[in-house]
């Protein structure tokens, strides 16, 4: 992030504000000046995208600039989703395939990380899948996946699948070797994973209950910050795919949640 960046490559709002937050996660508060350096944008733009930001709930607007929240509240769009971090997910997405045995029903969820998982695993044709998510599906089909089903519900923009009690009783109709599951926090403090939304976190819990192992991918971003809707202790979770940054955090657990990390 230290390098300054033309204002072409960040046209986009969504890689611009990817960008923004993840300066924001190395530096905790970053005044308005110095993301106009790092962005290499006008300082309007700058306070423009700080102020979405915190009407989403994703930072707070403190005098001169702004500080992420650990609480997350709401979180950010499919599009920013799939651009923070992109290439430690897709390493995660990669690790996390690995963990796959031929001939093993697998179950993957809606997250942009659960996604790169499946973007390598839709060629390998003696797998059988189950997901909730819309790109997810997608994936999978364009990847050539030929064993497919998918969870019907009520449709959740936020991150394109289908969650609610109709979920829910559909995913408990199954039941599969393995579960891949993003998403919103690792509450290391508290022992927990979450997620902010309770709709989603019921497909997710249901997930949990139906997987003999249960797999969590998720980029360090994910970690030192909470959740509202809680979907698991971490306890109930085989393995935690996560990227090195993320080691130094885990040190000071009891060894057998330390064991259940895989980092990449």
């Amino acid at each position: 992030m230290s390098e300054i960046l033309s204002e072409n490559e960040f046209k986009s709002a969504a890689v611009r504000q990817a960008r923004l937050l993840d300066h924001l996660r190395e530096e905790v508060f970053a005044d308005a000046q110095k993301l106009k350096d790092v962005l290499g944008v006008s300082i309007a733009t700058v306070r423009r995208d700080l102020n979405e930001l915190e009407t989403r709930g994703l930072l707070k607007r403190m005098h001169g600039g702004a500080a992420l929240i650990n609480q997350t509240t709401r979180d950010y769009t499919t599009p920013v989703r799939e651009v923070t971090n992109a290439e430690e997910k897709a390493r995660i997405g990669a690790a996390a395939a690995e963990l796959i045995v031929e001939g093993d029903a697998v179950m993957i969820d809606s997250g942009t990380t659960s996604l790169q998982a499946a973007k390598r695993l839709a060629g390998r044709q003696s797998l059988t899948f189950v997901t909730n998510g819309t790109d997810t599906l997608a994936q999978l089909v364009a990847g050539g996946a030929r064993s497919l089903h998918f969870i019907g519900g009520e449709y959740i923009d936020l991150n394109h699948s289908l969650g609610g009690p109709m979920a829910v009783d559909a995913v408990r109709r199954f039941s599969v070797d393995r579960a891949i599951l993003s998403v919103t926090a690792v509450d290391l403090d508290r022992g927990l994973i979450a997620t902010l939304n309770p709709q989603i976190g019921a497909v997710q819990q249901a997930m949990i209950e139906v997987a003999r192992t249960v797999i969590v991918v998720a980029d360090h971003s994910k970690f030192q910050r909470s959740a509202l809707s809680v979907i698991a202790p971490l306890r109930d979770i085989d393995h935690i795919v996560t990227n090195e940054e993320t080691r130094p955090l885990t040190r000071s657990l009891p060894g057998d949640l330390r064991s259940k990390f895989i980092f990449v």
